[in-house]
């Protein structure tokens, strides 16, 4: 029964905690290794059948600790990018970790503050704290892009 909901979860999460994580490290086949680590971590402590929906939070937090690793690896990551280099992802690649941590989980995967704090494993507030920072260095960008259109 528990290979069976991982197979769903799999077939349901793999996608978009990939596209998470390819905005986290910046390189499609790290992401990819990163979201197959984290299901494999998850598989691995799965003690008894559980609903797939409990085990959502558990591979965001594994997805964003192992591309923290990832990121720790590198000594120049946004060098290795293979995404197209828009202004919105020049800066987002410059802001520390957790801020482009906590923007990409809140703006970009959609979640809450209280998701992206458990997430990041951190408490709701600094979320908050990180979410302004960010924004406040990506809010000129943003608005210039507006104007453009």
């Amino acid at each position: 029964m528990a290979d069976r909901l991982m197979d769903e979860l799999y077939a349901r999460e793999c996608r978009p905690l990939t596209r998470l994580a390819v905005l986290l490290v910046f390189d499609s086949q790290a992401a990819e290794e990163v979201v197959t680590d984290a299901f494999v971590a998850i598989y691995r402590g799965w003690r008894r059948p559980r609903d797939s929906e409990e085990a959502r939070p558990c591979l965001r937090r594994a997805v964003v600790s192992k591309s923290r690793a990832v990121q720790r690896q590198r000594t120049a990551a946004c060098g290795n990018a293979q995404l197209e280099r828009s202004p919105v992802v020049t800066v987002l690649c410059g802001l520390p970790q957790r801020q482009r941590e906590a923007i990409v989980l809140r703006y970009y995967a959609g979640l809450s503050e209280a998701e992206v704090a458990a997430a990041m494993e951190v408490r709701k507030g600094l979320v908050k704290s990180y979410l302004a920072r960010g924004m406040s260095s990506l809010r000129p960008v943003l608005e210039q892009q507006t104007a453009e259109e």
